[in-house]
């Protein structure tokens, strides 16, 4: 069984871009996610710095419009024989359009204002987050508690990552979970916190004038790694996930479950690989970081892919 994901904020890096704009597809079709957006995200792509591109307005619409035009150049017919999609944090809403729950230009316009609603929530107060890497879950997570930080996102496979103030996140570097290694993130915020709460509201009022249709590949919901076949229910989750905890390693127990055996992650690759190579034992993994892997990337999906589709 094959399952396609898409990675978030963070996963970018300055001219990740470049090779795949050499192709006429990827080009053609990102360009025009790019109009949606209304953002340069040819500039943001290929000539920004690390810095600018940090910043949640911009790397949001970047890391959907990159996986969504991927898409349309590694399966173009479709996701036939993919079991389900997934995508980690704002990368669930370039999941939500390859499994057709939204459409991709909707995906943009939300994306777009998602970026927006969190980059303003973040401004409030000074926020962050930072990688806890190893220890013991439980004594991490009681650490986390004693700073008042949030486990944003729990990653499994020995990652959990603290968010909150930086005044919390400078106690916690202070006094770190024993046998653990403390790794800020380059993100602009607390996400997946009580701190996103204004987002939530934006986004929610905007989602309710996007369509939405059953999906035709299932989607592994951020909120509980369960599979979502009503596309509704997709968008309410995504939604709502701004302000709640990310659950990667309830989705990586439920492709287990599943009996998932190839996870391909959509440019800019390797995040997710990584902690699936150490949390999904026995599953092969893919990252597509540029378009001289398409040949080796389509025959990964034609091995793993069910011929019988995805429904």
């Amino acid at each position: 069984m094959l399952v396609i994901v898409a990675p978030g904020q963070g996963a970018q890096s300055p001219g990740f871009l470049l090779p795949w704009l050499e192709d006429a597809t990827f080009s053609a079709r990102f360009r025009h996610l790019a109009e949606v957006a209304e953002l340069d995200l040819v500039h943001y792509g290929t000539e920004a710095d690390a810095e600018t591109i940090r910043d949640t307005q911009v790397a949001q619409p970047l890391l959907v419009a990159t996986a969504l035009a991927t898409l349309d150049v590694l399966c173009p017919d479709g996701l036939d024989g993919v079991g389900a999609v997934s995508g980690h944090s704002v990368g669930e809403l370039a999941a939500a359009a390859a499994s057709g729950a939204v459409s991709a230009d909707d995906a943009m316009v939300l994306v777009r204002e998602r970026g927006r609603a969190m980059a303003e929530a973040a401004a409030v107060t000074p926020t962050g987050m930072t990688a806890v890497l190893g220890g013991d879950r439980d004594q991490v997570l009681a650490t986390l508690e004693r700073h008042g930080l949030t486990p944003a996102n729990d990653n499994g496979a020995g990652q959990v990552v603290a968010a909150g103030t930086m005044e919390q996140l400078a106690a916690l570097a202070e006094d770190p979970p024993e046998k653990a290694r403390l790794a800020p993130l380059s993100v602009a915020g607390a996400f997946h916190t009580h701190h996103m709460s204004p987002a939530v509201g934006h986004l929610g009022e905007i989602a309710t004038g996007v369509d939405t249709q059953p999906p035709a590949t299932a989607c592994l919901s951020n909120k509980d790694g369960r599979l979502v076949r009503d596309g509704r229910e997709v968008l309410d989750r995504i939604v709502g996930q701004i302000a709640s905890p990310v659950r990667w390693d309830l989705c990586m127990q439920a492709m287990l479950d599943l009996g998932v055996t190839g996870m391909l992650e959509l440019p800019p690759a390797g995040t997710l690989t990584g902690i699936a190579r150490r949390g999904m034992k026995g599953v092969e993994t893919f990252a597509l970081k540029t378009p001289d892997q398409l040949a080796e990337a389509r025959e990964f999906c034609s091995r793993h892919g069910a011929t019988e589709g995805s429904s």
